[in-house]
């Protein structure tokens, strides 16, 4: 841990069981080059878990912990305190946790700057500190997230500032949100420095795209399919007839439907219902929603159209899916208690 000076800002991570390394180490990295920038320790940080154990990241590394939970609770009012609590999770759904998210709403209501990473984002969800307010979610996040939580203002972005609100999808988008950080205490100078000793040649700002754009993403550089395509992705839950696609005016739904087999090798049709399975296939494996929810959040009118549409394409039901992702996530289970994983699994679905 850091020893904190009288002028800087400390910070407080919070790691939760299975946080990305990555995500946290590219904040941490900010910090610390703006620290070796000064030749001074302006920002100090402390680590936290909740009983106080090492926690183990998403690739297994085992990253040891200042303090507890309840110690940071319980000086909340004291000085030292931090300036910014960061909550740092991983791809992994965390599991409610109502002492952290107790401690979460203390701390806002204590005027502390409160962070998430990645899978951190659901805890400050759930501790309702994101109602009415953007919020940066990962892409295969999205989906279940804005599911769950209404009251945000979830977005598939980088990162995002919400006033005293920092939130982040995760990979290297901690290193420019934790950066701008820097700029805004520090200045442009210290900021473009850090960049330098980091190899950054670019820095994101908040609400930039987190995914390639979609003329990179599909291969194709056609405005008019573009612009389609993008209809087609903000519109999974209700979709849209190909008539009432505001591109498509003066264009003939022959025209429309050569030009998606030209540039994509199908129909606009099993284009956009390959989409929407997409959709449905990050619910199953990142949500516990029931199928029929799961069905219908992806444009379907029944779970049993839903389920036979999955099973052509992937070569299994959708609680297949989710049965082979459990698996996938306990392979240390022993094979006698599959079973009742299974029934659970089922009744889940």
């Amino acid at each position: 841990m850091q020893q904190a000076c009288a002028q800087g800002r400390r910070f407080t991570f919070y790691l939760l069981e299975g946080f990305a390394q990555h995500a946290f180490t590219s904040a941490l990295e900010a910090l610390r080059l703006a620290n070796d920038i000064l030749g001074r320790q302006h920002y100090s940080w402390r680590l936290l878990t909740r009983d106080g154990q090492p926690a183990q990241s998403s690739c297994g590394m085992r990253t040891v912990a200042d303090g507890r939970l309840t110690s940071e609770r319980d000086g909340l009012h004291q000085p030292g305190r931090a300036h910014m609590i960061v909550v740092c999770g991983g791809h992994a759904i965390p599991p409610a946790d109502g002492k952290a998210e107790g401690w979460l709403r203390m701390s806002r209501r204590g005027g502390l700057s409160v962070a998430g990473l990645a899978g951190g984002l659901y805890t400050l969800a759930r501790a309702g500190v994101l109602d009415g307010r953007r919020c940066a979610v990962h892409w295969q996040h999205f989906p279940d997230f804005s599911e769950r939580f209404f009251a945000t203002k979830a977005r598939q972005t980088a990162f995002e500032i919400d006033g005293e609100l920092y939130t982040c999808a995760g990979g290297n988008a901690p290193f420019d949100m934790f950066l701008r950080i820097v700029e805004d205490d520090l200045g442009g100078d210290v900021a473009n420095r850090v960049c330098e000793l980091g190899l950054s040649e670019r820095v994101r700002k908040a609400g930039e795209r987190q995914r390639l754009p979609l003329q990179t993403r599909v291969g194709i550089d056609n405005p008019l399919l573009i612009e389609i395509i993008e209809q087609m992705e903000a519109n999974l839950a209700d979709p849209l007839k190909l008539a009432d696609m505001t591109p498509t005016i003066g264009r003939s739904r022959r025209q429309i439907e050569r030009l998606f087999r030209r540039e994509m090798g199908r129909s606009p049709k099993r284009y956009y219902l390959q989409m929407r399975l997409e959709r449905a296939h990050l619910l199953l494996v990142n949500s516990s929603l029931p199928v029929f929810e799961v069905a219908v959040a992806c444009g379907f009118s029944s779970a049993s159209h839903f389920s036979r549409t999955y099973r052509e394409t992937y070569g299994c039901t959708p609680q297949g899916t989710r049965l082979a992702e459990l698996a996938h996530q306990q392979p240390s289970r022993s094979t006698t208690i599959e079973p009742v994983r299974v029934l659970r699994a089922m009744k889940v679905a």
